[in-house]
């Protein structure tokens, strides 16, 4: 479940589907829907556009069965994203510092993701229970 951290939601909206390579676009037009519909700042938006595109790109890259959970809510001043499946394995934040490989083709999305964040003040949480995986993004609406 999407938390709200104390904070008054004014809006939510939340998706279930497979994780199906269809559902990148799917998800995407759905998501960018509500942004737009809330009259968001376009760096706020775009900011969770990029991160949509990329947390459900790696469920269906890297999980690729059962179901796949995404929400947004706006309320108290900040956007949140979450982006949940049933896989067992999380994922590994990697440090901003890290090494990574310039010419590999994958690998750099989810620091790309945490580095944007993280810039416009915000946090990226990753976390587990008994029905799988959330990722969870919290930036502010302003």
């Amino acid at each position: 479940m999407l938390t709200t951290a104390g904070h008054e939601v004014r809006s939510f909206t939340h998706w279930v589907t497979d994780p199906l390579p269809a559902a990148v676009p799917q998800v995407r037009a759905r998501v960018r829907a509500v942004l737009d519909g809330w009259r968001l700042p376009l760096d706020a938006s775009d900011a969770l556009l990029l991160a949509v595109s990329e947390l459900v790109g790696n469920v269906v890259r890297h999980v690729g069965a059962g179901r796949m959970r995404v929400a947004v809510a706006s309320g108290g001043g900040w956007l949140r994203l979450e982006v949940a499946d049933q896989g067992a394995s999380l994922p590994l934040l990697p440090a901003p510092r890290a090494a990574f490989d310039p010419d590999a083709e994958c690998g750099r999305g989810l620091l790309m993701v945490q580095l944007l964040v993280a810039d416009m003040g915000g946090e990226l949480v990753v976390s587990a229970d008994e029905f799988g995986k959330s990722v969870h993004v919290r930036i502010p609406a302003a």
